[in-house]
């Protein structure tokens, strides 16, 4: 059986996420949903200069996040529109 990962969320990316647009929300909540079985899918990029650190393009705004895969953990760190998400 493949492992599935455990999706945790900071305290600040939990209310960036509830403070986006109704429709965005759904489609961020969806692709972050689908972490915990493929932390890797199509389009993810490695984060330069971090270890763990990866991010995900949903349309104009992106998830940013660690995988931890001694634990089995997706750490999300950050969501927002690109304009903002790298402050």
């Amino acid at each position: 059986m493949e492992k599935r990962y455990s999706i945790q969320f900071a305290e600040s990316a939990a209310r960036s996420l509830a403070r986006l647009p109704a429709a965005v929300r759904v489609r961020v909540a969806t692709k972050i949903d689908a972490l915990a079985d493929n932390p890797y899918p199509a389009g993810t990029r490695k984060m330069k200069g971090d270890e763990h650190g990866y991010r995900l393009r949903v349309g104009d705004y992106r998830v940013v996040y660690d995988i931890f895969e001694d634990v089995v953990v997706v750490l999300i760190l950050r969501v927002g529109h690109r304009k903002d998400v790298y402050r």
